[in-house]
């Protein structure tokens, strides 16, 4: 037996055959690889679409009267008051007192309807704007966005900060689309620092590079002098994160203490921070995830409670990418998979609510400034015929996002089980568009 297979195998090589062989997400397969030897590093053009995503994910199923349409002195409104916002006439909840300065850069819909009130089927619903089917994955919007699109960075275009349960995936288009997965930026990324010296790390690589080719070539009886196989273009796209620069972008500690703080001490601002800055260097999408909204007993505490750490983190976001010009070419999507019901339950408590709640959008082509729908006040509505003006569907907020990025809504895939399907079968939102 050949003697190096031994030392492949050491499990000292944990990060080499982790990293390799895809088991942090799937993403460094042939076609990503191909796409990585693209200039990432382009000035965005505030003439275009926006190019990249960050989604604010709130998982749990955030209180839209505890935070972007509160109804105070109401049966419904409980605890919470409301304060006037920079947009005029609009006021959101007292829970986010910094983000109400910012609400002139957004667009607030608080009309969204859905049919999943289960947590597991309403996150794949908002995230992949189709309901649950058992014959077919969708494609998250991240992973849609670096299908359609080539441009990108050394590092992974998709990313999920703190992903909790539910990261982003790639669905049909491929494992090549998930979201690469990891947690605090306070801590390093994981399996992407070698953990020997420079020389012996080589010389694992060119081993590891050469026995894989033949066991990938072997497999598929390839002859390896005519026709190598795309493996050595995936550990060169390996090689090329370890080695880049850009990993940086997760280091949120060379920011200053100041802009740390702005953030906030915590997790999810950390996340937020390091979103900014990964978008900065070319990263496409970037999901951070905040728990702690399912709040079937204490809601206005624990809704609060949750509302302190977005609130400073989603209002310094928005500043970074206006301050710097990314806020054209950025889109920003904040929300939850439903939200909670107009009755408080005898536990103190909401419960769940997909018949009409909030989702926040800013940058690019949305309209800055701009409220669409409405809620009801009463707590004896059913359903989104007694409760909701202008509804959307999750489906036309996932149309109207792929229209600001510029790419088509009813652009069809050809799927592994042989049905074409649309990116979406949603109306785009023109009014929620600045074209509009």
């Amino acid at each position: 037996m050949n003697e190096t297979i031994p030392r492949i195998c050491n499990p000292r090589l944990h990060f080499s055959r982790r990293l390799f062989l895809g088991g942090t997400g799937g993403w460094m397969l042939p076609t990503l690889a191909r796409r990585l030897a693209i200039a990432a590093e382009q000035e965005p053009d505030p003439g275009k679409p926006p190019l990249s995503v960050i989604l604010l994910w709130l998982e749990g199923g955030p209180s839209q009267l505890e935070t972007f349409d509160p109804h105070p002195d109401q049966s419904s409104g409980g605890d919470t008051r409301a304060i006037q916002s920079s947009l005029k006439g609009v006021s959101i909840a007292d829970t986010l007192p910094r983000v109400a300065e910012q609400m002139h850069l957004t667009t607030l819909i608080r009309s969204v309807v859905g049919k999943e009130g289960d947590h597991e089927r309403a996150i794949y619903n908002i995230k992949t704007g189709y309901r649950p089917d058992p014959t077919l994955i969708h494609p998250s919007v991240g992973a849609v966005l670096c299908d359609a699109d080539d441009a990108g960075a050394d590092i992974p275009r998709h990313i999920s900060i703190l992903p909790g349960g539910s990261p982003a995936r790639g669905g049909f288009l491929g494992a090549r689309f998930d979201a690469f997965k990891t947690g605090d930026p306070l801590s390093s990324v994981p399996d992407v620092r070698p953990r020997v010296d420079e020389e012996r790390y080589r010389r694992r690589l060119d081993d590891l590079s050469e026995i894989l080719e033949k066991q990938f070539a072997r497999r598929r009886l390839v002859d390896l002098q005519s026709n190598r196989t795309l493996q050595m273009a995936s550990t060169e796209a390996a090689r090329r994160m370890m080695s880049s620069d850009q990993l940086s972008a997760f280091e949120v500690a060379q920011e200053s203490a100041v802009t740390r703080d702005a953030f906030g001490d915590n997790p999810f601002g950390r996340g937020c921070l390091a979103a900014a800055r990964l978008i900065e260097v070319g990263v496409r999408c970037v999901e951070v995830t905040l728990g702690g909204w399912d709040t079937h007993v204490n809601n206005h505490a624990l809704q609060s409670s949750a509302c302190e750490q977005l609130d400073p983190a989603l209002a310094a976001l928005l500043t970074r990418l206006q301050q710097r010009g990314l806020l054209e070419s950025t889109l920003v999507v904040c929300g939850g998979e439903f939200g909670r019901t107009p009755q408080i339950n005898p536990a103190g408590g909401r419960d769940h609510w997909p018949h009409g709640f909030s989702t926040l959008l800013a940058g690019g082509r949305f309209r800055r400034g701009y409220v669409h729908g409405a809620t009801s006040a009463a707590t004896d509505a059913t359903g989104p015929d007694g409760h909701v003006a202008a509804p959307v569907e999750i489906a036309d907020i996932h149309a109207t996002i792929h229209s600001a990025l510029g790419l088509d809504p009813a652009h069809e895939y050809d799927t592994p089980i042989g049905r074409p399907i649309a990116r979406s079968e949603g109306r785009v939102l023109s009014e929620c568009l600045g074209d509009a």
